[in-house]
């Protein structure tokens, strides 16, 4: 195993070599690098450098509305071809009811109307089903065609919303279609998403219409074929205007858009410019109606209603209003842009301010530079000269990762940082794992070649299942997470990964090109500070019985604390808003709660976090629909702007109700799923009393975590999932150790008292037990001190569990497994016989 020829060698370092190359444009800077010099790089997510990530969601019953007002003209026009006498056509319900003058026609109706069951396609299935009734026929609109048109209108707002962006100059957006009916945008550097939001939220459907009686009192009957219209035009008159519906001129039809000042008056205005089918219906329009107020519709509302001063020949014309500057801009980049298909409703918000982004970086650093300064002293400390070689395939682990970000083009956020620090401790694993089997190898008297060899054949099974087991759980949370908590998953899976590559490659050659220059007679495996392990005996299993008991009570008491006082759940699950800001002055909370008592928003929690002028906002979710979310935010930020200025609103948070639903159902389905990854998992590599006891165990880790949230009154969000997860990952590798150590001695000693041997497997796996957990300790600690307000309960949460998987691991899965395993893996017993033939361990046991 320390035989490693010149090529290999060259493999390895070349590797390591590579990953530090592909790390640096990373670490520098894209700005810093030549342009000629073709470098991928990871990119910062929004956390670290500002910008907004917004996801939209289609107005499913706008579109089935405006379908089923088409598919009524398209019925009458065929009914009228076919010169079928009809009752009326109207919406009725999720369908069109025809009401036939003679009831012996309704065959004849539904011979009529068979092309609207007919798709544009051959043999497509068309939008409508035809049933006959008495004296009328009914056009089914079903959910298989709401669900096209969704699924179309997506397509459709996926390159307007791309154009729109566009427009407005953001570097690198990103725009993805998400599920069914939703859109994604990832905005990195918007300093006003406020203005995006009012882009992205218009449908900019623009309409030219002529206009109705104007003697008619507005609010009274609209005669058939006309509709009463908000107005906006001043010069109009505001308020309500009768304008007919049909549409004379459509938007579709523009070619271009200019916002500029009027020359004569200064007033800001929108140039439009039509193409040759818009120009001619424009100009036909016109002329038809010298002196008729010709109505400019925007969205269902009168944004122009100017009188038709002589006809329009040209192609051009001009929209006056009540507009500014960018008023007049941001109306020109809707018409350039183009209509949407259907509304888009914000159901979900994450908006980071450019300071915030870079205080989250600053913390990010000190959280990494401090949790690798803990770790790499302890090793040093620990374990000597290996444990410098451990700290040496730590460093590389590092450049490794942020490789492997880098070629994938990944994207870096918050929590992936601190998955980084968690790789930290986890990564070290491996070598403490090794380093622990070198020392009981010298124990038993192996020469240092021997111990060498031994300590990384047999260490080499426990670290792949227990980086396995992890590996899992991580998969699990990317597939289920969403927005920043997938960046968690990615690093820690890439740490992961690549620690499996340093710790039993990097290190192991570095060991071996030690060894063969000094050709030492003792192995400095020791350092400093040496931990007086060896030799322990302790009965745990006599604790058994406590432990067990211990764990029910303790876990019964976390289940009633999740139904009173219950959890605190965060906007993920519960949803809501939360509003991070910045006051210019220190604080004035009685000011603040005075002006949130002014906004129509329900009840406003304030918490003073951070510098005395830092607050947290905190509002329930707003009742009604979706869009009442962005209304309230809108609300409360004029409100701040107004009576408390100069404050700066540093981050904003808003998640629905229906993605908050889907939020906690995904987060849910994640510990479920890892639950029975892992009992699958350890029943294959081991026995089925093996994964029962571990996953037992593992579960009782979660119940009590849920408990931990719910005394502490810390937000259980989606990074509360993450942290459960990491938990379990933490619960499963203990485990894992302290069973391959089990099931070593049970081949080893194969008449020895099962109660006997698992104490002695405990007692054996306590130096690694204790060392794993205190590099995990250090690694996370500074997450909790520096990490931020982000960070800092996912921090401690983490610790909690750390301390949690390791006395669960002796006093629950341990007596699990001798109460399963006691007469099945064990056929006979006899108290006190010593070890029969000690056999050698097969290869990769550990």
């Amino acid at each position: 195993m320390l035989n490693f020829s010149k090529l290999r060698t060259a493999l390895i370092l070349g590797i390591c070599l590579l990953g530090v190359l592909l790390s640096v444009p990373s670490l520098i800077g894209p700005a810093n690098i030549p342009s000629w010099l073709p470098m991928r790089h990871f990119n910062l997510g929004l956390d670290l450098q500002g910008g907004s990530y917004l996801l939209l969601e289609v107005d499913a019953e706008a579109v089935k509305r405006e379908r089923l007002e088409g598919a009524t003209d398209e019925a009458r026009g065929l009914l009228r071809a076919g010169d079928l006498r009809i009752g009326g056509v109207a919406v009725d319900g999720d369908g069109i009811l025809v009401r036939l003058v003679d009831a012996n026609d309704a065959a004849r109706a539904a011979d009529l109307l068979k092309p609207m069951t007919i798709g544009t396609l051959p043999g497509e299935q068309g939008d409508f089903t035809i049933t006959q009734e008495t004296g009328r026929v009914r056009l089914a609109f079903g959910p298989q065609a709401l669900a096209k048109r969704v699924s179309k209108a997506v397509e459709q707002s996926l390159e307007i919303v791309r154009r729109r962006i566009d427009e407005t100059g953001v570097n690198e957006p990103i725009v993805a279609r998400q599920g069914a009916a939703r859109v994604l945008v990832q905005l990195p550097g918007v300093t006003d998403p406020g203005r995006i939001k009012r882009l992205l939220g218009q449908t900019a459907k623009m309409t030219f219409h002529l206009v109705g009686d104007g003697s008619l009192a507005p609010g009274s009957a609209a005669p058939p074929g006309y509709d009463w219209l908000p107005n906006s035009d001043r010069a109009a008159g505001e308020g309500r205007m009768l304008v007919r519906k049909k549409v004379e001129v459509d938007g579709s039809t523009l070619t271009d858009a200019q916002p500029s000042p009027d020359p004569k008056t200064g007033q800001w205005v929108v140039s439009f410019t039509f193409d040759q089918v818009g120009a001619r219906r424009f100009a036909d329009t016109t002329r038809n109606n010298v002196n008729k107020p010709f109505a400019i519709v925007l969205d269902g509302k009168v944004i122009s209603a100017p009188v038709i001063r002589e006809p329009i020949v040209g192609g051009r014309g001009q929209i006056s209003g009540n507009f500014n500057a960018q008023s007049a801009t941001e109306l020109a980049v809707l018409l350039r842009a183009g209509a949407l298909p259907a509304p888009l409703t914000v159901v979900e918000e994450r908006s980071i301010g450019p300071e915030l982004g870079a205080d989250s970086i600053k913390a990010g650093l000190i959280s990494c530079i401090v949790g690798v300064v803990l770790v790499v002293a302890y090793m040093w400390l620990t374990y000597g000269m290996f444990g410098i070689f451990a700290n040496i395939a730590l460093i590389f682990n590092l450049f490794l990762t942020l490789a492997c970000l880098a070629m994938l083009q990944a994207t870096l956020t918050l929590p992936g940082i601190a998955g980084i620090v968690l790789t930290l401790g986890m990564s070290v694993d491996a070598n403490i794992l090794i380093n622990e089997r070198i020392k009981e190898e010298l124990r038993k008297g192996k020469t240092p070649l021997s111990a060498l060899e031994a300590g990384y054949t047999k260490a080499f099974a426990t670290i792949t299942d227990s980086n396995l087991t992890t590996l899992i759980k991580m998969v699990l949370l990317y597939i289920v997470g969403t927005g920043a908590v997938k960046g968690f998953a990615v690093t820690t899976s890439l740490g992961i990964i690549t620690s499996m590559f340093t710790a039993t490659l990097v290190a192991r050659l570095l060991t071996a090109i030690w060894y063969k220059r000094r050709r030492p007679k003792n192995i400095p495996v020791f350092g400093p500070i040496k931990l007086k392990t060896v030799g322990l005996n302790i009965s745990f299993m006599k604790g058994r019985h406590v432990g067990l008991a211990m764990s029910v009570v303790l876990s019964t008491l976390s289940v009633f604390m999740f139904f009173k006082p219950g959890l605190n759940y965060g906007i993920d699950f519960a949803g809501g808003i939360v509003m991070e800001i910045r006051t210019e002055q220190p604080a004035d909370f009685a000011k603040l709660r005075e002006v949130m008592e002014g906004v129509n928003v329900g009840p406003v929690a304030l918490q003073s976090f951070g510098t005395d002028r830092d607050v947290i906002l905190r509002l329930e979710r707003q009742e009604g629909a979706e869009a009442n979310q962005q209304a309230a935010i809108k609300a409360v930020t004029d409100a701040l702007n107004q009576h408390v200025p100069g404050t700066e609103v540093r981050r904003v948070e808003a998640v629905g109700a229906s993605v908050s639903g889907e939020l906690f159902h995904d987060g849910m389905l994640a510990l479920g799923l890892a639950a029975l990854a892992m009992l699958f998992y350890i029943t294959i590599r081991f026995e089925w009393q093996f994964g029962i006891g571990a996953v037992v165990t593992m579960m009782l880790d979660v119940t009590k975590t849920i408990g931990f949230y719910a005394l502490t009154g810390m937000q259980f969000n989606l990074t509360a999932i993450a942290a459960m997860l990491a938990i379990m990952g933490f619960s499963i590798n203990d485990k894992v150790v302290v069973y391959d150590r089990v099931r070593e001695n049970l081949r080893l000693y194969r008449k020895m008292p099962l109660r006997e041997l698992i104490d002695r497997s405990i007692n054996e796996t306590m130096s690694r037990t204790i060392n794993t957990n205190i590099a995990l300790f250090l690694s996370i600690l500074p997450l909790a001190l520096f990490g931020g307000e982000a960070l800092r309960e996912f921090a401690w949460a983490l610790l909690f569990g750390v301390l949690l998987a390791t006395s669960s691991s002796i006093f629950i899965a341990a007596p699990i497994l001798l109460y399963l395993g006691e007469h099945r893996l064990r056929k006979t017993m006899t108290d006190g016989e010593p070890p029969a033939v000690e056999t050698p361990a097969e290869p990769g046991k550990a």
